[in-house]
């Protein structure tokens, strides 16, 4: 009967010694899966403050790009501004960075864009851009910086 109570005790013993390594484990688990969340959030807001900040120089290029004076069109400096605003958009495009649809006459879509401009005489029962005045960007999917534009109604 000793034997049996001495067995009895090591079983329970070996019993709460698994309980506590089983929640031992998932503790682990869990905070491996909360470090891997963080991780990767510090990483995509790291992204998103780089490629922010790297925005006004695409806006100066594109700027430079839009008001080349035609007679310098296809002078070898203007044609080679041009390719720098596309070899970095192609870059940004590698960080997830995609241009909003702003073109003249697209619906306008305030989760999207931001009206600087409404032309208060159009009649219509549609919004529509009438001019992007800054280009906005989506990165991974959400919005980065909305488009400025100025919207009409048709």
């Amino acid at each position: 009967m000793v034997k049996n109570k001495k067995q009895q005790e090591l079983e329970q013993q070996v019993g709460e010694l698994t309980a506590d390594l089983q929640r031992l484990r998932a503790d682990f688990e869990n905070y491996r899966k909360r470090v891997d969340i963080e991780k990767n959030q510090a990483r995509a807001t790291g992204k998103s403050t780089a490629v922010s900040k790297l925005l006004p120089i695409l806006d100066a290029i594109d700027r430079a790009v839009v008001h080349i004076p035609t007679e310098l069109e296809e002078h070898p400096w203007a044609k080679g501004i041009a390719g720098v605003s596309k070899n970095l958009e192609s870059a940004m495009g590698t960080l997830g960075l995609q241009r909003i649809d702003a073109n003249t006459g697209t619906s306008f879509n305030p989760l999207l864009h931001e009206a600087i401009q409404m032309d208060e005489d159009a009649q219509g029962e549609n919004e529509v851009i009438a001019e992007e005045l800054q280009s906005g960007y989506l990165q991974d999917g959400e919005v980065l910086r909305p488009s400025m534009v100025k919207v009409t109604r048709k």
